[in-house]
């Protein structure tokens, strides 16, 4: 499956324009919840009791949010196994892959510069 890139005019992709398409999704997908979602489920398919018990602090509400938002972008997809109870699976699709390689730089650089970070706080914050 390969990535389809867009072909509409720059205006709808600049992400400095307030009434681009560009601006809404970054909007949505550039939050907390979006970025933790999309980087547990670049490592494997995972059900919603799974993903709530591994994000901690997300509601229930929150989370189903996040994944109806990331699915409708077609970042995820939503898998119903009729068994029961229906066993509810989330993945990501080809452009989720894409975006998870760059939230998880995102993820590292937190990782590599946190004592800097927690440096400069002390030093700002007197």
């Amino acid at each position: 499956m390969g990535t389809t890139q867009y072909t509409g005019s720059p205006e709808d992709a600049d992400i400095t324009r307030a009434d681009s398409l560009g601006r809404e999704i970054f909007s949505d997908v550039a939050n907390k919840w979006a970025m933790l979602i999309i980087d547990l489920l670049g490592e494997r398919t995972h059900r919603f009791s799974e993903l709530r018990d591994a994000i901690e602090g997300i509601s229930h509400k929150m989370l189903t949010q996040n994944l109806r938002m990331l699915e409708r972008y077609g970042l995820v997809e939503r898998t119903v196994h009729a068994t029961v109870p229906p066993r509810v699976e989330y993945t990501l699709t080809g452009p989720g892959q894409d975006l998870r390689t760059r939230v998880h730089a995102l993820c590292d650089w937190t990782h590599r510069h946190l004592g800097h970070i927690e440096e400069s706080r002390r030093r700002f914050e007197g």
